[in-house]
């Protein structure tokens, strides 16, 4: 049989013990000899199924196949003969003599002998050699143990021992894959199709006026809609309640007999086994048999089992469309791992937080803390005051603060009206993040969600009032609801709410807990989004999003008030509660059986009220404040780790809170303060950001000047047909800089005696050329990958590098970094990424490409073709969209990898579903082709850059065109006029960078105003060939046609400091180098990358010493001004050209 073949009687057997055919499971697995059931095995030996334990094994081996079987069936055999005995069953025993256990008197004559001599005796324990012999009961599992030593040795079992690593109902899932597949194809498909049989391919009926949308977007069934004939049954924590359509598919629960298929495998080679002569004394080892009676459950977590096939199906003929797992990228995975490439590191207690590096003084208690997660230092604290405040915690700075305050009293409820008429105080219940940083959440105890949004350093400002829950809102979470962000709360009222992000509107309201609900826990499997909630008297819910009631319903332990709570990954889920009597519990579930799956020890009883907190980390701890102290547990080992005290100071049950990637704690003090603590690497952050932090994000308004407006040169003064900007102050009012008088400050002595840092020589920075055995030739394209740990560039031939750096003991963390060199990639069939350019011109091409959020897939064109490339062997997966016209530039959406925008030569946009190979929509609006796209998800627009220098705003609901702007050239100076212009989104989401060869230009997304601006003053100044944001948006990284590289501060394009060529390029060049193209780290915001002329790729990073490049000069005015534009001066920007 094939190995295909094999694998589908896997999945059948997975099926069928799903769908709870016992019977049938154990006859296939018997009849195909592909699987050895060990735990039925141990069931039927236990219970004394003799003929079906012999019926089961004659699928795998016979008695004389070798040594192993036959004394596999002996031991049987014998044991079924002695309990005949043992129950005075004399004719039983005599047939059980002659028809089983005379086939061993060929091989021992004497042994049978002495068997049948038992016959004689009163009791057979009078034999000597069974003098030992106990009950039934503890016989069979003694000899049991004996069993499962020699089927492990037994050459005929190995490989069958293993059941594959399988996602729950895989079989299912890909018949509902082929059901979506076959109703993508159907000519007039519905948005809602009834599947009533697998017998013969789907087809939709008649037309009904309505296109269906691609199941990725918008299902085409719900979840909880009439099933057709593949819907999983109704299980543990994930599915949910009916189940999901045939084009929707959810994970089955794991049944127990199917656990004990998915056992670990053992890591090292089985003991060996003792196959001696048969014989009548039983096996002697009682004491191993107690320590494993059983076969234990897998804990292993679900992963694809693929095969050695796969490429195969691949290749075969289809209808048009990406491969499978091309039109499926997930995103939220881990980066991909390189051949050659070490394993994922193994994390050990020692990279822990445990080292106080700060103490922050915060004035009231601390009731809830989270990192920023695309700041790592950058902490928001909420407190019993109601006092929001953001830390810079590498300089220990309050960057902002807020006291409670509600916006608009006229829009409450009146019961809220009410409540702070008596009384104006509420305190902060909940403080977090968005996924992306931009937004902050504050949960108060009356009432009130606000909604921040953080443009950068201490620039926090108000962006949405909630008048959410009547009564406290104790808990406040981020997630994506159809591709949109949204917010849900939960609060005293006993209910769970969620609410557009944009909006503020409610979209849903889950009512069902019967006590205040405590916490909230949203999350997502495969296309099931769902939502955990647990509410004061120990009660768990789950939801879907469909105003249907909760799907599950669990107690928690000893109906504790508990937070639940993922790993970083998003596959193992915990809970930590304190009951009412002062027990506090920390847990992880097995979501498949909706059961506990251990329980941590080493928490304490409290004597007081309160709830122990906790937060997880590296897919591998967890920690909870208690009893004074933090404590950690090993996910995978139930005792406590360890626990530190952190210098002391610390409450009861303090609040804790790692940041992303677990380098730092933040931990609560009985003072109302906060201590940061950190592992190695986290010391390292700290000392490399804090002059960063010092300097750049103590005053950083977007729209600061960047100089005098004297300097500016003819035609590029800011556009009067703007309004000014306002300046937001902390406490959310406006005053107009009209009003603002000039104030004389240390500001203005500072700006005296600033200078420009100028880098000129290689000791002034760290520089490293990667290594490149390759053909140099210059470099078009260029990219980190998304987990830093690599660079990916495209050269003028079409040809890609990928350079890969390796964890080791110069390199602790693995990232791209100038101190180590990395390495040039190749799989071992030595084959290149390489573009088509069949009948291309590649003078006139425009290459591009596009990275997917988990690094495992790269789209890219040279002209030619687009092409799909998978990065870990280097092959071409699909080719699509022959030109002309040829692609000029291609983007991802941000919530669907199977829709790209994808710009073109001849200056329209197409979007475009891989899915079902289809161009959704056309837009136009350039006169020429598009050199720039960039989407932002919070305001959910596209903005396109073309060759005409004309910005484009476009709405994704619709694809309506909202705004557009052409930049304005500045005078004297010429512009190419196939010259590109590229954009990229400011961190905030809503601020955008339009880069030109002529200037640098910051605008507000949404009108297209404009911010700032830089232009170099003289019409003979170098041309712009390249410029981005570095990862935290702080600074902006820009390239010159003369060598040179800017580096400005983003808040006003400030020139903070400039690196000559001589700095990081030979000092004989054979010829004019230059960089074509720089991007930036995406964790580490002094780290940028080059692609220069001649074909090399440099990383260039700070001297360690100095830990940033430059400092920005001081505001003139000491404070922030509006749109404006930054002319160089010739002095001081030109002297080096």
């Amino acid at each position: 049989m094939s190995s295909l073949s094999r694998e589908l009687v896997f999945l059948i057997l997975q099926f069928l013990d799903e769908e709870k055919f016992k019977d049938t499971v154990h006859r296939l697995e018997k009849e195909s000899g592909y699987f050895f059931n060990m735990r039925y095995f141990e069931d039927m030996v236990t219970n004394g199924e003799w003929e079906e334990v012999e019926k089961y094994l004659s699928g795998f081996t016979k008695v004389d196949d070798n040594r192993y079987s036959m004394k596999i069936f002996f031991e049987l055999r014998k044991q079924k003969y002695l309990e005949a005995l043992d129950k005075r069953d004399h004719a039983r025993a005599v047939e059980i003599l002659t028809k089983d256990l005379k086939v061993f008197s060929t091989f021992n004559e004497d042994l049978f002998k002495e068997i049948t001599m038992l016959l004689t005796l009163q009791n057979f324990r009078e034999n000597d050699q069974l003098s030992k012999y106990g009950d039934t009961k503890s016989a069979r599992a003694i000899m049991l143990v004996e069993l499962k030593k020699l089927i492990e040795a037994n050459p005929l079992f190995r490989e069958k021992l293993q059941f594959p690593t399988l996602k729950n109902s895989r079989l299912r899932t890909l018949i509902n894959q082929s059901l979506n597949w076959q109703h993508q194809l159907c000519k007039n498909p519905k948005p809602n199709p009834d599947i009533k049989t697998l017998f013969v391919d789907h087809a939709c009926g008649q037309p009904n006026g309505a296109r269906a949308p691609s199941p990725v977007a918008n299902p085409l069934m719900g979840p909880m809609a009439p099933m057709g004939p593949m819907g999983p049954k109704v299980g543990g924590f994930p599915p949910m309640g009916g189940g999901p359509t045939p084009f929707q598919h959810a994970p089955a629960p794991l049944t127990a007999s199917l656990a004990g298929w998915m056992a670990s495998p053992s890591a090292v080679p089985h003991q060996a086994v003792s196959v001696g002569p048969m014989g009548l004394t039983p096996p002697t080892n009682p004491v191993s048999m107690i320590k494993r009676p059983r076969t234990p459950p897998s804990n292993n977590a679900a992963m694809d089992y693929q095969t050695a096939d796969s490429e195969h199906v691949l290749k075969r003929s289809r209808p048009f469309g990406f491969p499978e797992e091309a039109t499926n990228l997930p995103v939220n995975v881990l980066p991909v791992v390189y051949p050659g490439q070490s394993h994922a590191y193994t994390y050990s207690a020692d990279d822990l937080p445990k080292t106080v590096v700060a103490n922050l003084s915060q004035g009231s208690v601390v009731k809830s803390m989270d990192f920023s997660p695309a700041d790592p230092t950058i902490l928001l604290v909420g407190t019993s005051t109601g006092e929001i405040s953001l830390w810079e915690v590498s300089t220990g700075e309050k960057l902002a603060s807020r006291e409670f305050k509600v916006w608009d009293v006229g829009t409450c409820s009146m019961t809220l009206q009410a409540s702070l008429a008596n009384d104006f105080t509420a305190s902060v219940n909940r403080v977090v993040w968005s996924p992306d940083g931009n937004l902050a959440g504050v949960a108060y105890s009356k009432h009130i969600v606000h909604l921040y949004i953080h443009y950068s350093g201490d620039d926090i400002r108000n962006r949405l009032e909630i008048d959410a829950h009547t009564g406290s809102v104790n808990d406040l979470a981020f997630s994506f609801l159809n591709k949109h962000m949204c917010i849900i709360t939960c609060g005293d009222d006993k209910t769970i709410k969620v609410w557009d992000v944009i909006s503020g509107a409610k979209q849903y309201t889950f009512d069902g807990h019967e006590a205040p609900v405590y916490s909230i826990c949203p999350h997502h499997k495969e296309n099931i989004q769902f939502i955990f909630s647990t509410s004061v008297d120990g009660k768990i819910k789950a939801w879907l999003y469909d105003n249907m009631g909760s799907r599950l319903d669990y107690d928690a332990p000893g109906h504790s008030c508990t937070t639940m709570a993922y790993s970083d990954d998003g596959t193992r889920l915990f809970s930590c509660g304190t009951s009412k009597d002062g027990e506090s519990f920390i847990v992880e579930w097995n979501e498949s059986e909706g059961a506990i799956k251990r329980t941590y020890l080493g928490l304490g009883k409290r004597s007081v009220g309160g709830v122990v907190q906790f937060d997880t980390v590296m897919n591998r701890f967890l920690a909870a404040g208690d009893e004074f102290k933090i404590k950690f547990w090993d996910m995978d080992n139930v005792n406590l780790l360890s626990s530190i005290d952190a210098d002391g100071g610390l409450p009861a049950s303090p609040c804790i809170r790692f940041n992303k990637g677990g380098r730092l704690l933040a931990v609560s003090t009985s003072d109302n303060g906060v201590k940061i603590l950190a592992n190695a690497d986290g010391i390292r952050l700290m000392r490399s950001m804090e002059n960063r932090a010092g300097s750049t994000a103590k005053a950083h308004t977007i729209g600061a000047s960047a100089a005098s407006s004297s300097a500016v040169g003819p035609g590029v003064g800011p556009d009067r047909s703007l309004p000014m900007k306002n300046v937001i102050t902390l406490n959310g009012e406006g005053r107009n800089l009209a009003d603002t008088k000039p104030r004389i400050s240390d500001d203005l002595e500072k700006s005296k005696i600033w200078k420009l840092t100028e880098i000129t020589e290689q000791s002034q920075l760290r520089s490293l050329r990667l290594p490149d055995a390759l053909l140099a030739v210059r470099i078009i394209r260029l990219i980190y990958t998304n987990s830093g740990n690599a660079i990916l560039a495209l050269a003028y031939n079409a040809v890609h590098k990928l350079w890969k750096w390796q964890r080791n003991e110069r390199n602790s963390t693995g990232k791209a970094t100038a101190a180590v060199p990395p390495q040039l990639w190749q799989p071992s069939s030595g084959i290149l990424m390489t573009n088509d350019i069949s009948e291309t011109n590649l003078e006139e091409a425009v290459p591009c490409f596009a990275l997917s959020k988990n690094d495992s897939y790269v789209m890219s064109a040279s002209g030619g073709k687009i092409s799909l490339f998978n990065m870990m062997t280097f092959k071409t997966m699909t080719t699509f969209m022959p030109p002309p016209p040829a692609a000029t530039y291609l983007a991802f959406h941000p919530q669907d990898n199977n829709v790209i925008a994808i710009g073109m030569e001849d200056s329209s946009i197409q979007i475009y579903n891989v899915r079902v190979d289809e161009v959704k929509s056309k837009l136009k609006g350039h006169q020429k082709r598009v050199t720039g796209l960039a989407f932002s998800s919070l305001l959910d627009v596209l903005v396109s850059s073309g060759a005409d220098a004309q910005i484009c705003v476009w709405s994704l609901d619709g694809w309506e065109k909202k705004a557009s702007k052409f930049l304005q050239i500045p005078a004297g100076r010429t512009s190419n006029p196939i010259a590109q212009m590229h954009v990229q989104f400011h961190q905030d989401r809503t601020h955008v960078l339009a880069v030109h060869e002529t200037q640098i230009a910051v605008y507000e997304a949404s009108k297209l105003e404009l911010i700032s601006q830089w232009v170099s003053r003289e019409s003979s100044a170098a041309a712009i060939t390249n410029a981005t944001y570095s990862c935290d948006s702080q600074s902006i990284y820009a390239s010159f046609d003369d060598g040179s590289i800017n580096v400005f501060a983003s808040a006003g394009l400030k020139l903070r400091c400039r690196i000559s060529p001589s700095a990081y390029l030979p000092s004989t060049p054979s010829s004019r180098v230059y960089p074509l193209v720089v991007t930036a780290h995406p964790t580490e915001p002094c780290q940028f990358a080059l692609g220069l002329t001649d074909g090399a790729v440099h990383v260039l990073e700070p001297l360690e010493t100095e830990g940033k490049w430059g400092t920005a000069p001081p505001n003139e005015n000491g404070g922030a001004a509006g749109p404006s534009t930054a002319a160089a001066s010739g002095g001081l920007d030109q002297s080096s050209r």
